[in-house]
């Protein structure tokens, strides 16, 4: 076994591969941008490399500054995690020219495998079905567009040199072909380095079904069963399971030896994965997608019912050790569910977000496993993946696991980012979901249903309780008891302290709080109108249970709610249910929904922090309602924005390569003088 081997990736994803390399008495070394000076998978190694400044061009994706800091910490092999240059053949032949054991396949089967054309070819002569689409590579827009014509509408259009959603486009109509092939290009550049695409017949309603794979290098290959990741956004996974409701035994195996066959036909080692696209009305009818070359992001479902350490067999079959079991051996027990906490928020129609995590709480123990590249303090930007950590549960059945992870879920608190997590939370509580009926496409249609409209009422009573926490001081450090806004008063009941939230575009909402009896615990009075004291239609009661460490939880019309708190400089974060809120101390307290400033009707802003990456206009041209003016990307996502109404542009503050904060002034479009 290895003495010492260097992380080449960062966030979870390296904080997860140091502890089994801990576990294994294996010295960690991690390597890390300016960005991550500070970042828990620093801390969490023996040894830690600064490899250069905060874009991955210049640090996490320099080959050459990995190869020093391995040669300068006495390294003798590389876990490249995922992501980055994990899937990068030219790594894999770096290091191993460099005397470094790459943990992972060689680089031919990387090669192999990394372009999707060859690979389909590939397994296709090895008798694994394929999903009908284009041949062969280099093709031109308009050759990639003529084979979609052919194939027949919707098309699924792909890069040939990577995955995880990113650049996939699904094309409906013929009229946008040429639009969307451009943006799928710019994505896989960016993403990847290579632009080259294909296209694959789009399989309505499918589910994505894969199998995880384990190849030693004395020509053993087996499966660990399946994993459903039918459960995605913009062709992102985020919802992970093992095994899958959708299989029985026959077609598990018939899956898993295709699998096998597919790793075979590449020559493969290691851990990997092959994805299969699934009619969900015909499970048998299964078509191989791609293979990653890679530890998966949902690993961990696999190593739940599994009972095996799946970075710790990437090290010992790179260690040339051989596997101790054959395919009878390897049995699934139980079932495991995984979420993926990403920094974006639903409310704005996901997109990226970032901040500093002032409050952090992730779930561990009893049958519940958070994977984090987390602390508080942490700095979430827009130069790197959004997602932020994995929260994972198991259980005797797939109902308990579902259970246990929406549970564990309530409890997440990421306060400062705002997440995705009670959006998640909400998902597994879907009937759908609950009944095991998925599909690929089930998200997007009802994702807006599962997005809470407007701040719900015990977020004010929250507000208020915080509010009522503060203490005024003198300079001397003593406290004013009659500055205390607790409602006490001589010779009688508490009296009540009223506070005035406003929402924009929203009525205002009147909270009134006093303490109960005993002055353990408050009632809090919460007014859906305007003014007045008496009891009405609309009033509500809540009830503070406690308050402590951060903490406080509250009892509202039956249901209790738990929060965490954090001050910053600029008021109070509130968090429930994997949900957060910002709440701006100010007289009278304005609360709002973190989210952009209210801009007129002309100007357009960044949506997001990031990189403008395409401008299409100029001042003065003339430009029509929907029109794509120019495209932000952040977190290796795009988001185009088009003119709100026809007019000219009047006013362009940014050029291709500008860094942009959100809600940053882009262009202003004034209107036609008839419209």
């Amino acid at each position: 076994m290895f003495s010492t081997v260097l992380v080449a990736n960062r966030g979870e994803i390296a904080v997860r591969v140091i502890r089994t390399l801990r576990a294994m008495g294996v010295r960690s070394v991690a390597v890390f941008s300016d960005a991550d000076a500070d970042a828990r998978h620093v801390r969490e190694a023996d040894t830690a490399v600064r490899i250069g400044p905060a874009p991955a061009a210049e640090s996490y994706l320099s080959v050459e500054r990995l190869l020093e800091a391995a040669a300068r910490t006495g390294a003798e092999a590389v876990h490249p995690g995922y992501g980055f240059l994990a899937e990068n053949a030219g790594f894999a032949r770096a290091c191993a020219e460099a005397g470094l054991v790459f943990i992972g396949p060689p680089a031919s089967a990387i090669s192999l495998m990394g372009d999707k054309i060859r690979a389909k070819e590939t397994v296709q002569a090895a008798g694994v079905p394929v999903v009908p689409g284009s041949s062969g590579s280099g093709l031109s827009d308009g050759q990639l567009a003529d084979a979609a014509r052919e194939i027949g509408m919707p098309v699924l259009l792909k890069p040939s040199a990577g995955g995880g959603g990113k650049g996939m486009r699904l094309t409906r109509v013929e009229s946008a072909l040429l639009e969307e092939i451009a943006a799928a290009r710019r994505e896989a550049r960016a993403s990847f380095g290579d632009d080259t695409l294909l296209v694959e017949r789009w399989i309505d309603r499918p589910r994505h079904i894969e199998i995880q794979v384990l190849a030693d290098g004395h020509g053993n290959v087996i499966h660990l069963g399946e994993r459903e990741c039918s459960l995605q956004r913009r062709h992102q996974k985020i919802i992970e399971e093992a095994p899958s409701v959708l299989l029985d035994d026959t077609t598990r195996a018939a899956m898993g030896e295709a699998a096998v066959q597919a790793a075979r036909s590449c020559g493969y080692r290691g851990a990997g994965t092959v994805e299969f696209i699934v009619p969900g009305n015909d499970p048998s009818s299964y078509y191989f997608m791609e293979m990653n070359t890679r530890l998966q992001v949902e690993h961990p479902v696999t190593e739940l019912v599994t009972g095996l350490d799946l970075v710790e067999w990437q090290l010992r079959i790179a260690a040339g050790e051989r596997l101790p079991y054959g395919q009878r051996d390897v049995s699934l027990t139980g079932h495991s569910i995984e979420a993926r906490i990403c920094a974006e928020d639903p409310s704005r129609g996901f997109l990226p977000s970032g901040g500093t995590v002032l409050a952090l709480h992730e779930p561990q123990g009893d049958c519940v496993r958070t994977d984090s590249g987390l602390t508080e303090g942490t700095e979430v930007g827009s130069l790197y993946d959004p997602m932020l950590s994995k929260v994972i549960a198991y259980g005797p059945d797939r109902a308990s696991a579902l259970r246990t992870l929406r549970a564990a879920l309530a409890e997440t608190v990421t306060l400062g980012v705002p997440t995705n997590a009670g959006f998640l939370r909400r998902l597994l509580g879907h009937e759908a979901v609950a009944a095991g009926d998925l599909d690929t496409g089930l998200v997007e249609r009802d994702a807006d249903g599962l997005v809470p409209e407007g701040v719900p009422d015990e977020v004010y009573a929250a507000a208020a309780l915080l509010a009522e926490t503060g203490s005024p001081r003198s300079a001397a450090g003593w406290t004013d008891p009659f500055g205390v806004t607790s409602g006490w008063r001589m010779g009688g009941e508490a009296a009540w302290t009223v506070r005035d939230f406003r929402v924009p575009g929203q009525d205002p909402l009147t909270v009134r709080v006093r303490p109960a009896a005993g002055g353990r615990s408050r009632e809090i009075l919460i007014e859906t109108a305007a003014g007045g004291e008496s009891a009405q239609d609309g009033v509500r009661s809540a009830r503070l249970v406690h308050r402590g460490g951060g903490w406080a939880t509250v009892e509202l019309d039956g249901v209790t709610h738990r929060f965490h708190h954090a001050d910053s400089a600029d008021g109070t974060w509130l968090g429930r249910d994997g949900d957060s809120w910002h709440v701006l101390d100010h007289d009278p307290v304005e609360a709002s929904l973190t989210g952009a400033a209210h801009a007129g009707a002309d100007t357009l802003a960044a949506p997001m922090p990031g990189t403008v990456t395409v401008v299409k206009v100029a001042v003065g041209d003339e430009v029509e309602a929907g029109q794509s003016l120019l495209v932000v990307e952040a977190m290796k996502m795009e988001h185009v924005i088009s003119a709100p109404h026809a007019g000219t542009v009047t006013e362009l503050d940014v050029t291709p390569g500008s860094t942009v904060a959100m809600d940053q002034i882009l262009a202003v479009v004034t209107p036609r003088e008839e419209a």
